[in-house]
């Protein structure tokens, strides 16, 4: 993976919170990190969400109470999050998640931002879906 390096943080454990909807990340330092579903949710690293480029980035809407189902382990890097809206395309590698981790209020505070100024909702999802509602990934 492109951000990888043998200093990549990994975490020591991984716990989901169904109802405080919190995924928790324990480092072997010691440091503990507490993202939320909807925060994975919008900053997902599926290429479908980020684009192939700068620019090309869908902003995610209406994912203030989408759940995580599930969480599988790919290989040794990353982290597969299954979505209750279906969406399961992001690998969250461990370099990815640690981003996240130590930049999660600057990211939030950015994402709220950005809704605010284009009018969205975390409430209404306007991202483009097929017309039959079905799950995004699976063929």
């Amino acid at each position: 993976m492109a951000g990888m390096t043998p200093d990549t943080p990994i975490p020591i454990e991984i716990k989901v919170h169904k109802l405080s909807r919190i995924v928790e990340l324990v480092y072997e330092s010691g440091e503990r990190y507490e993202l939320s579903f909807e925060f994975l949710r919008v900053y997902t690293p599926s290429a479908e969400a980020r684009g192939h480029g700068p620019g090309q980035e869908v902003l995610q809407t209406g994912k203030r109470n989408v759940l995580v189902d599930a969480i599988e382990p790919v290989g040794n890097y990353a982290l597969r999050l299954i979505f209750s809206d279906g969406h399961d395309s992001g690998l969250y590698s461990w370099d990815i998640l640690h981003n996240l981790c130590i930049h999660r209020d600057a990211l939030w505070d950015e994402y709220l931002q950005l809704i605010e100024q284009q009018g969205l909702s975390r409430d209404v999802d306007s991202t483009t879906r097929p017309a039959h509602g079905g799950s995004c990934g699976h063929h």
